[in-house]
């Protein structure tokens, strides 16, 4: 079995300052993951619950490139219209410069409405300024110099200097079959949050499935993109919850347990397995070490 395994650092269960999260980021390279991710929000408001919001997520990422040496990284995943295209491909390829090469930029449409208003950023027709700004990232990602007039976006002849030392791999956190359409026919990595399959096995096996058809609708091969799956991992029962944990089972129990859960997992599709731990402390990264060694 060849399973990448990755953690996701806290977003907000608790409150987390730097020196925390740097210490969680080396842990995790200890422990032997291979890829630590962030998600990228603003605000969470009228849940029922405090307000509450991250650090943001692209300064966060440049600095734990800068106290890492190994894992891969990036947003889980980056909110397109929370910049213009041209910033998102020039703070991809300055990341990717401060990780030499270790970062992967997560893309995805938004899917908190509330934040977008509050922030005074346009919540309207995500998906078709989507499909805009997706265009000049990875054109401009792939060397192109680009000038695109759209109704969302422009461009008059964007060119990233200096220039990326390589192209930056492209992942998209979707399934709707707009996003999936826009994005399948370039991106190297489709990537699945675990209440979209009900973080089982079965229920991963059968999402996939529906990705292989969109690839072979989007003209691609569905062997070149690799399956990535966030994976909701409960280590103590006490732990805080996030808005929708209450939807899904976590995966939980002894070592070798949660060991054979990510194996029934890639042997259902998945190359990558990114866990969502509950809690997520320098401590449960470390714990986690001993069934990454069983994989």
């Amino acid at each position: 079995m060849s399973l990448s395994v990755g953690v996701q650092l806290p977003e907000v269960e608790r409150d987390v300052r730097w020196p925390e999260y740097a210490a969680m980021a080396r842990a995790a390279e200890e422990a032997g993951f291979d890829s630590i991710w962030l998600g990228d929000h603003l605000l969470y408001r009228g849940d029922g619950r405090p307000e509450r919001g991250p650090w943001e997520a692209w300064t966060m990422l440049s600095a734990l490139a800068a106290v890492t040496e190994r894992v891969r990284l990036g947003p889980l995943v980056a909110c397109a219209s929370f910049h213009p295209p041209g910033l998102i491909a020039k703070m991809a390829a300055a990341v990717d410069e401060v990780s030499a090469g270790r970062f992967v930029l997560g893309l995805g449409a938004g899917s908190v409405e509330g934040e977008h208003v509050i922030f005074g950023l346009p919540s309207d027709r995500r998906v078709s300024r989507f499909e805009e700004s997706f265009e000049i990232v990875r054109r401009l990602l792939a060397g192109e110099r680009v000038t695109h007039a759209g109704r969302y976006w422009q461009t008059d002849d964007a060119v990233l200097l200096p220039p990326s030392a390589r192209r930056v791999p492209l992942m998209v956190g979707s399934i709707g079959e707009r996003m999936l359409g826009i994005t399948l026919p370039h991106v190297d990595v489709w990537n699945a949050w675990y209440t979209w399959y009900d973080n089982t096995p079965e229920g991963f096996e059968a999402l996939n499935r529906r990705i292989d058809t969109a690839a072979e609708r989007a003209e691609r091969d569905p062997r070149e993109i690799a399956r990535s799956a966030c994976v909701l991992v409960q280590l103590e029962a006490d732990a805080v919850k996030r808005p929708h944990d209450q939807d899904v089972a976590p995966v939980e129990g002894s070592v070798e347990q949660i060991a054979g859960a990510l194996r029934e997992l890639a042997a259902a599709g998945a190359d990558e397995a990114i866990l969502v731990l509950r809690p997520i402390t320098e401590e449960t990264v470390r714990s986690l070490g001993e069934v990454l060694a069983a994989l």
